[in-house]
């Protein structure tokens, strides 16, 4: 699905389209995954992330449209990339009365790509960079919400991965297993692995993320590295003057948008709006020109936040 002269993209999607009955969940989806990134899958609850990356790797079958993994078709090719992927979805589904290590060998038995004969080192090493080692022969039904996500984590690194697709990876840890996955997601990027990461903590995308894609009611609404998706807002400014009404009016008749007056300390007011296409300095310049008083100017872009709530009409949850 990339062109001729372009390497592979490890996830590609074309016209991904999803229906239960008359209702669509997932509409017309061109996703476009660069290999080696750190792509962030965004969207509120219910907004079609999960069901796109079952259908990514063959657990529910499309209604209509193609997608490829690693350059391979699926479903035609899956019995030859899916060994290449790690995945955690929906999250853990594990026997409650084994232990951590015990799940994670019957996991690896059930592989046909599996070794036998490095199957211990593989499951100590898999836990030891989630950080369940020690906990390795607890039975899982004493596992907190957690450790179980980072069971499942483990799961998915039994085996090296070109592409680990990662379903809310933090759900449940505390801010220290959070700043762990983050860090384990960074290092398995530098080591050449592409990850796919549904999420919807904005911090995770501000910190470990390189691509960014959002969803809303089923559809791909941006798309692009995150700098890309920052600059998707208008760029802003703020004039402190003794003349809000009138820096106000001269604003309007620029055509800037979303001006709103504030009352400040000093004696001055702050006027804020949405300057568009308008270059700040031929703001300041027709402000001087109608005689405001301008005591303090400033430009910014919408923060990651503010543009996602544009773009889905929701709020994500910034914490992490």
């Amino acid at each position: 699905m990339s062109a001729p002269d372009e390497p592979p993209l490890a996830v590609a999607t074309q016209g991904l389209t999803k229906r239960f009955g008359r209702q669509v969940v997932v509409d017309g989806l061109d996703l476009r995954v660069p290999s080696r990134s750190v792509y962030g899958f965004l969207g509120p609850n219910g907004s079609g992330k999960t069901t796109t990356i079952r259908m990514l790797l063959g657990l529910v079958e499309p209604t209509a449209g193609s997608r490829s993994l690693l350059g391979l078709a699926i479903p035609a090719h899956s019995a030859a990339v899916l060994p290449r992927v790690g995945a955690l979805v929906e999250g853990p589904a594990f026997h409650p009365y084994l232990s951590g290590r015990a799940n994670l060998a019957r996991l690896d038995a059930a592989d046909r790509t599996g070794d036998a004969r490095t199957a211990g080192t593989r499951i100590d090493a898999a836990l030891d960079r989630v950080g369940l080692l020690a906990a390795a022969t607890k039975r899982y039904r004493a596992y907190s919400l957690g450790m179980r996500q980072r069971l499942a984590i483990a799961a998915a690194l039994l085996a090296p991965r070109e592409l680990l697709v990662l379903d809310e990876p933090t759900n449940g840890l505390d801010p220290q297993g959070t700043r762990e996955v983050r860090a384990l997601i960074g290092t398995l990027a530098a080591e050449g692995a592409t990850v796919l990461v549904s999420t919807h903590l904005l911090s995770e995308v501000e910190q470990i993320c390189t691509h960014v894609g959002v969803m809303r009611e089923g559809r791909l609404v941006a798309q692009g590295t995150v700098a890309e998706i920052r600059g998707v807002g208008h760029a802003t400014c703020r004039v402190q003057t003794t003349e809000p009404g009138e820096a106000a009016r001269v604003l309007t008749e620029l055509g800037a948008t979303a001006v709103e007056q504030t009352p400040a300390a000093e004696g001055l007011a702050v006027v804020r709006a949405e300057l568009g296409e308008l270059a700040p300095d031929k703001v300041v310049a027709a402000l001087v020109h109608a005689g405001v008083p301008v005591h303090g100017f400033g430009t910014g872009q919408p923060s990651l936040e503010d543009t996602f709530v544009a773009l889905t009409g929701e709020g994500f949850d910034v914490s992490g």
